[in-house]
């Protein structure tokens, strides 16, 4: 992408001439070999300051890079070491993510024994005027790689999961969409339903692979059978779709589940899947022949 080409060599120029700034480094998907770049890829920037608070608490150093058409900020200390954090998109398109350190945080983060998760993921230097990365470990490119589940991690979102199934069933039956999409969608999906979908594709790939954020790259890890089924759990605002997804969410949750439990010789809750899906065709089949005595 030719703008953000032309971002990225306009930051490089302004922090070369900027005394305040002692370092720059590429990190994210730019520079990581198991993620997917496209033209929406952002430039993820990380700025060293010798004194960070003109730029920390003043935004008017954003406007070098183009003209912002929007901002979200976060100048609070964060848990991994950044001391705060600037996202921008430019009115060219392009999205740049600048976290900020004082330079002697960065040091310390350079000196602990693991590298922060952002610089395992992958970087590139930029600048470097004071050999202050002459220190930093290689990345070792494996901290977005999916992670084996412990056996009460797995129990866990097993019981979660099937638990939560009955609220999404209780709200179906009484046709309350908003609250029934909220426990599918939030809940039942993003909480566990995703994470199955991962360890499945991870004990697949003998824990080597990443499918990215919230399942980016599921498409490319699963059968076509299993993606064409996938596809399905996702519906629209009519109940009766809502209730077809949700079937093949559980199916899919309890086929995936089965084969990591197999694996790792862990318990699946056979009994609390069956009762489950007992009471969901229970409900469904009784709200489906209220709808039709009413016709």
């Amino acid at each position: 992408m030719k703008n953000r080409e032309q971002k990225l060599n306009q930051i490089i120029d302004w922090a070369e001439q900027n005394p305040d700034v002692r370092v720059i480094l590429l990190t994210s998907s730019l520079v990581n070999p198991l993620a997917k770049v496209d033209d929406f890829s952002d430039l993820d920037i990380e700025l060293v300051f010798e004194d960070l608070t003109p730029y920390k608490y003043n935004d008017n150093w954003l406007s070098y890079f183009g003209n912002p058409i929007a901002k979200m900020m976060d100048n609070e200390e964060a848990f991994d070491g950044f001391n705060a954090i600037k996202m921008v998109l430019y009115d060219d398109f392009v999205k740049v993510d600048f976290k900020i350190y004082q330079k002697e945080k960065f040091v310390e983060l350079i000196n602990q024994t693991n590298l922060p998760y952002d610089w395992d993921i992958g970087y590139k230097i930029l600048v470097d005027k004071d050999d202050l990365t002459k220190n930093l470990k290689q990345p070792t490119y494996t901290a977005s790689l999916i992670k084996k589940p412990t056996e009460n991690e797995f129990e866990k979102l097993n019981e979660d999961f099937f638990w939560d199934v009955t609220y999404a069933v209780k709200s179906l039956a009484r046709q309350d969409l908003f609250y029934a999409k909220f426990i599918i969608e939030n809940n039942l999906r993003t909480e566990y339903f995703v994470p199955i979908i991962e360890y499945y594709i991870g004990l697949e790939n003998d824990w080597k692979v990443t499918t990215n954020k919230h399942g980016r790259f599921f498409e490319k890890y699963l059968s076509p059978n299993d993606w064409q089924k996938l596809k399905l759990t996702f519906a629209g605002n009519d109940i009766q779709e809502n209730w077809n997804s949700l079937e093949i969410m559980i199916q899919l949750f309890s086929e995936f589940s089965e084969k990591i439990a197999l694996h790792f010789s862990y318990n699946y809750p056979e009994k609390l899947a069956r009762d489950i899906s007992t009471y969901f065709m229970t409900i469904r089949n009784n709200s489906y022949q209220k709808s039709e005595d009413k016709l």
